[in-house]
């Protein structure tokens, strides 16, 4: 399945809460959408499902954090069998992507803008999301850009 029209969803699968990204229509820059508690989506998927829905989603990408020796632990595995079950009723494709160090990216942005503790640990997830979105926008831009 090739990638549909509309914007990226990308989905950072933290132990309590999953950020949320979301791209403009044009796919060039990701923006942090907020987060669903992960309790939510072990019962069901259709907070993710409302979102594709609402946003006119073309794509989504699900954070695979690897080992930083690149293996899949448990948290990656998790991620894998996330993508499998919304693969299964999402009307878009879903991607796996490699997001190592994202979180630690974004507790840096965040430390570096002032953002205080407490709103740290409200946002961390989103700013997580959208910084895999945009690797992803960034990446996917560079094969479509090569190809043509």
């Amino acid at each position: 399945m090739t990638d549909g029209p509309g914007r990226v969803l990308a989905l950072d699968l933290g132990s309590v809460r999953v950020g949320l990204a979301l791209s403009d229509p044009l796919r060039l820059t990701a923006q942090p959408a907020g987060y669903l508690a992960r309790r939510e989506l072990r019962r069901s998927l259709e907070p993710v499902l409302t979102i594709i829905r609402a946003q006119e989603v073309g794509t989504v990408v699900v954070g695979r954090p690897l080992l930083l020796s690149g293996e899949a632990g448990d948290a990656a595995r998790d991620a894998e069998a996330f993508a499998a079950r919304l693969r299964e009723r999402a009307p878009c494709p879903v991607a796996l992507w490699d997001e190592r160090l994202t979180t630690v990216q974004a507790e840096r942005a965040l430390l570096e803008g002032d953002v205080r503790r407490a709103k740290r640990r409200e946002v961390i997830d989103a700013a997580a999301a959208a910084i895999l979105l945009q690797s992803w926008l960034d990446r996917e831009g560079q094969r479509v850009s090569s190809s043509t």
